[in-house]
Formats: C-alpha cells, structure tokens, sequence
C-alpha cells in the first residue's frame, strides 16, 4: 500500500489509488506524524520528540512516544508482518524517520510547484500554480497551532502560499485575464492588507479590466492602510503604478489581450462615460452582465448571486415597481440543481419579487408577470409549498401565450424544478428537457439548450437509458467547450462516475471515479451541490452492493454519522448500524424526516428503506415503501446524474419481504426472521 499524507489543513493521511483515508488515532499520534514530516525524512530523536509534543512531558513520556509511533506504523503498513522492520516510519539511531517520498506529501508537492512554476510561460505557469492551490484544504497543520515547531512551518507554508497567489495573479494579467485576476485579488488583499505587491497587481487588473477609478481608489485605500496601521508610506511600486494610471501610461497596456480584450475595455469605458451614474439604465445592464458571470464558474456564480440581491434592493429604493420586475426578471439564468445554495437568499428573492408582482398594474405587464412567476418559482424550489407549483404553471401559460421562445424556456426551467412532489417523475422531466432542447436549438438559446440536455441526461440516467444519456452528455460538452460554459463539465464528470457505478465498475474503481468527479466542486461556486455530495454518494455505492457503511469524512479521519452534510439524517441510521449501534440507529429511524423534494428523493428514501428492512422497523418500511411505489421501474438516485444507490425495484422488493415477515406494532422489532441485515 502506497501512502499519501497531507499537511495542507488538517494532518492526514490516506491510501493512494483509491484515496481512503488512513485512521491516525487521536491529536498526540497526528503530532508525531506531523512533526516527522516536518523534518523531511531526517531522524528526529525521541527526546526532541518529547519536548515537541509536551511543554511539562509526563513520566512516561518516552514509552508514550513509542506506543505513538507503534499505532502509526500500524496504520501506514497494515499488512507488514509482525517483527518485520517497518520501512516507512523507520526507526534509526535515537529516533525515528519518515521515509516518504516527496511526491507523497502534499506541502512538498506545492513547494516544488511553486518552483517549477517560475520558469513556465504565463500559461503553464498560471495552470501550475491553481493546481498547486487546490491542494490546500485549510490551515498548514491544522489543530496543531499550539506547537512552536508547527507555528513556524505553517508560518512559512502560508507566506509561500500567498506569493502563489500573487503569481497566479501576475500570470493571469500575461494572459489578458485582467477581470478574473481582479476578483482573486479583491479577496487577497481583505485578508492579507500588508502586501503591496497584492495591491500593486490588484490596481492594476482594474485597471485593465477598464476600471481606472477603481484603480485609483484601491491606491488610495492601500495608502490609508499602510499609513495608519504600520505608518510607512507606499513603496516605489504602488506610487509608480499610481501615476501611470493617472496618465494612461503605455507600459500599462496588457497586448496581449487581443481584439476582443480591446473591444471589451473600449465598450466599458464609452459606457461609464456616456450612461450617467445612479441611472436606471446601469441598474439593469449590470443584471445583464450578472446573467453572464453567472455561468463562468468559480467565484463568478456567487458573486453574481449576491450581486443580484444588491441590484434588486437597489431597484426597489428607486419605488419603480416596473423597473424592480424588469430587475428580478432579468437573471434568467438556467438552474439544474434542486437544492438552494443559499436558501436565506433565496426566500429575500420571492419576497421581493411577490412584493413587484402585487405592485404591477392591474392590465397589461405580462411578460414580466411570468418572469417574476417563474422567479418564484425557480427560488422556492425544493421548499415543499404549493405555492412554487402554482407560480410555475402560471408562468408557463403566460409564455406559451405571449409565444416567446426565451421566457418559455426560463418558464420550463421553473417547470422542471417543480417536478419532484413526489418520486417516478422522471418521464415527465424528460419531456420537459425535451422540449427545451427543441426550443432552444431552434431559437439560439444556447445555456437552455445546455439545461435542455442536462436535465434529459438525468431523467435518461434514473430509467437505466445510459446510451440516451451519454448522447447529452456529449452534446452538452460540445456546446460548454463552443461556448465557454465551464460549471457543465462538474455534472459530465459526475456523470461518468455515476454511470461507472450503475453498470458494473468495482466499488474501488467507482469509488476513486466519485472522488476525481468530487475535485471539480472545489471552487465551482455551488456550495449547495458541494456539500455532502461525496459522502452520500460513497454511501449509495456501498449500499448499492451491500457493504457496511462508513462516516462521511471521505478525505479524513471517520467522523462518525454526522459527516453527510445537509444528507445526515438519512445516512445516519446506516451508518450507525455499521458501527453496532442498533439502539441509537433505531431511535435515529423513527426520527428521520421525509427527505426534501428534489433530485434525491428517490436515494434518501432508499436509505431509509435499507435500514427499516435491517432494523425490522415496520412503519418507516411501510413509509418507504409508498414514497418509493410510484418510482418502481427507477434508479434510486441517478435521477440526479451524480449518484445511484441501484434498482428502486430490488428496495421495493426487500420492503415487501420485510413486510409480510414483520410483526405489526410500533417501534424496533428486530430484523425480520430469515432477513440477513445487509448493512
């Protein structure tokens, strides 16, 4: 077994190939392991050990460093022999070492990047350095900041983690990718205000993006920081860029953005000095834009998330119900997920819109009556009201009948994710993602066409139609890749993994697939699809074939039954009759709630079925049984296009024999006679 270990944030460490995470035992083992990789594979004696780990060592402290380092060497050559000398954590001299190769260790692999990266052309380089970035999961040696030793490496890993950042950055502007480096930027500079090459990069990205003035007022801040907080005036750098941007310098221009990066410039500068500040045309312009940055991915879906909140309290300021509508109803942008990134958000949205839609003259306004239905409907998605079903059936008569091919579509959108009141609706949503393809091949609507596939390859992927699926797999990453749509490749890639597991891949290969696809929701901007998602899907691989359950901490140490996320409830008595625990697992299932409507339905309620089945539970199998009826013919999950936890049939099937075999009653009975518990 090949061992990996990672210091990047929490200290771990986990089997290469297939990513599963080594159980390190408690914080004094994780401080041992720590403060070995910390020597780069030199010997570290024990007594430098013991004055590392204890600042008053205990009488045994020796003999408890030793009992350490036994439990760690078990748990990184779990099938050595006995008494064979261990060939990793080596015991040399007075002390021990950790032979691990360099390109197992997740901070010395970013070292090396970092390096290598200097010598790269913008291109290569700017690819390195946001490879190299990703492998930070939190804090350089998390948890252990009380060390002295650990303090001054996270110290120096940090430093050398910023000035990537700022390499990036710098590389990003080679390349003509003024506007993206300035977001990156704004962030950096709020949490580290003491670096002036951050600012100088910061001023200047503005700059290119054609945002003199702000610019300048990033200079000025700069200036204000430095001198009132650390009184020093800016360096050379910041006063020199200052007045370059004062006077349009030459040396300020990117070349190397090309026609288009021009064109953009020009366009943004004519537009701030011809349309008058405060004006309501501003307003909704900058929701246009909003609709673009929307699917770029990375920060670009949040900040236009929160953007849009600004620009509708804006809208509402001015008292114009008509331009607040036309405000709300612009950010049409297409929704595949079921599950609100932010539902707080989300609920300000439906008010706001309910608020503009009383408001609206009695006649008249129709298209923007549908728009603010659709809105309300798409924002109150998976929330279980009769009232986001409602609004998206208005919202669909109105666009048919207005005959607009662009609010029809955003009205089908509202459509689709209205569609999961109950389970076995997957035809129904194939329909509907059949005739937003239609629709929008026919009329240019290229993001719904791209919604249209997504939404035909998930109703494909529950009725077990893998070729259907693999079509609009293919077609929606053509149409990503023709038209820059990164955030579509997150589902393809899941899909593939998904499609893995449904017809025949080994739970190891499937597994490893889950966690390759798990690495594109880093930074895509969708924490609501982020969380959880991995665990739980790991979680239906093994249900799927029968095998125990384990706690949603997929990247560290098992945590027990509360990892699964927002997904917890329903994981929570599978994982715990893994772990013995009958009582807990049963007083779990008789408190787990109807799952949420939406693309997991199906799933969540076949884990509760598996583990009602296994604790002989009656009433939560006779509830499982008449949520999963109307999706017999299903995969359970894999109407998703990210998961499956395998055949709805074979629960409904399990669930019937449970039921004929069961006693009547409340509560736990035990699992039914002659009924092997599977979990």
């Amino acid at each position: 077994m090949r061992v990996s270990f990672g210091v990047l944030g929490p200290v771990a460490a986990w089997e290469e190939g297939t990513g599963n995470a080594l159980a390190l035992r408690g914080p004094r083992h994780r401080a041992v392991l720590a403060r070995l990789l910390v020597a780069r594979r030199r010997v570290v004696p024990v007594t430098r050990l013991v004055e590392d780990l204890w600042a008053e060592p205990p009488a045994d402290a020796v003999g408890a460093v030793r009992t350490f380092v036994a439990a760690l060497r078990r748990a990184l050559e779990p099938e050595r022999p006995p008494r064979s000398p261990a060939r990793l954590l080596v015991t040399e001299g007075p002390g021990y070492a950790l032979r691990a190769a360099p390109e197992t260790v997740d901070a010395w692999c970013f070292e090396q990047a970092v390096a290598a990266a200097a010598a790269l052309p913008p291109g290569d380089a700017a690819a390195r350095l946001s490879q190299a970035l990703d492998r930070w999961r939190g804090p350089a040696y998390a948890g252990l900041s009380g060390h002295p030793w650990a303090r001054a490496e996270r110290s120096r890993l940090t430093g050398l983690r910023l000035h990537a950042v700022e390499r990036l950055a710098e590389a990003r502007l080679s390349l003509g990718l003024a506007a993206e480096a300035a977001a990156d930027l704004d962030a950096h500079t709020a949490g580290h205000p003491w670096r002036e090459d951050a600012w100088r990069l910061l001023a200047l990205a503005l700059y290119r993006s054609g945002r003199q003035g702000d610019a300048l007022a990033v200079l000025r801040r700069a200036r204000t920081l430095l001198a009132e907080q650390l009184g020093v005036d800016p360096g050379p750098g910041l006063r020199a860029l200052e007045a370059d941007i004062l006077h349009h310098a030459d040396r300020l221009d990117p070349g190397r953005g090309g026609a288009a990066e021009r064109v953009w410039e020009r366009a943004a500068a004519a537009y701030d000095r011809a349309v008058p500040a405060g004006s309501r045309g501003r307003l909704e312009s900058a929701v246009v834009l909003l609709r673009g940055l929307a699917v770029t991915g990375g920060g670009g879906l949040p900040a236009a998330r929160r953007h849009r909140v600004a620009a509708i309290e804006a809208a509402e300021e001015l008292g114009d119900p008509e331009l607040t509508a036309r405000v709300i109803g612009a950010y049409d942008v297409p929704a595949v997920w079921t599950r609100l990134d932010d539902p707080e958000q989300a609920a300000r949205v439906v008010t706001a819109a309910e608020r503009a839609l009383a408001a609206l003259p009695a006649t008249g306004h129709a298209a923007a009556r549908a728009r603010l239905l659709a809105t309300i409907a798409l924002e109150s998605r998976g929330t279980g009201g009769a009232r986001g079903p409602q609004a998206a059936r208005q919202a669909e008569e109105l666009a048919r009948r207005l005959d607009d091919p662009a609010l029809l579509a955003f009205a089908l959108n509202a459509v689709f994710m209205q569609t999961f009141h109950r389970t076995g609706l997957a035809p129904r949503r194939d329909a509907v993602g059949a005739e937003l393809v239609t629709l929008s091949a026919r009329h240019g609507l290229v993001t719904y066409e791209v919604l249209g596939r997504l939404v035909r390859l998930q109703a494909r992927c529950a009725l077990a139609d893998f070729a259907g699926a693999d079509r609009h797999a293919a077609a929606a990453d053509r149409l990503a890749e023709r038209h820059e749509l990164p955030l579509v490749g997150v589902f393809t890639r899941w899909y593939g993994a998904l499609r893995l597991a449904a017809t025949g891949g080994t739970v190891r290969r499937a597994e490893a697939a889950y966690r390759d696809a798990a690495a594109t929701l880093a930074g895509c901007g969708m924490p609501g699809l982020e969380q959880g998602l991995l665990p739980l899907a790991l979680l239906c691989l093994r249900v799927q074939h029968g095998l125990p359950a384990r706690g949603g901490a997929p990247d560290g140490p098992d945590d027990g039954p509360d990892g699964f996320g927002p997904y917890t409830p329903w994981a929570r008595p599978l994982v715990l009759l893994a772990a013995g625990d009958r009582a807990a697992a049963g007083a779990a299932l008789r408190e787990v709630p109807d799952p949420p409507r939406g693309l997991l339905l199906e799933a969540l309620w076949c884990l509760v079925a598996r583990a009602a089945v296994t604790l002989g539970d009656r009433a939560a199998a006779e509830r499982a049984r008449d949520a999963l009826a109307p999706a017999a013919a299903e995969l359970a999950g894999a109407g998703s296009g990210l998961l499956t936890a395998g055949p709805v049939a074979g629960f409904l099937d399990e669930l019937a024999a449970a039921l004929r075999r069961a006693p009547r009653g409340d509560g736990e009975s035990g699992p039914p006679p002659g009924n092997t518990p599977v979990t």
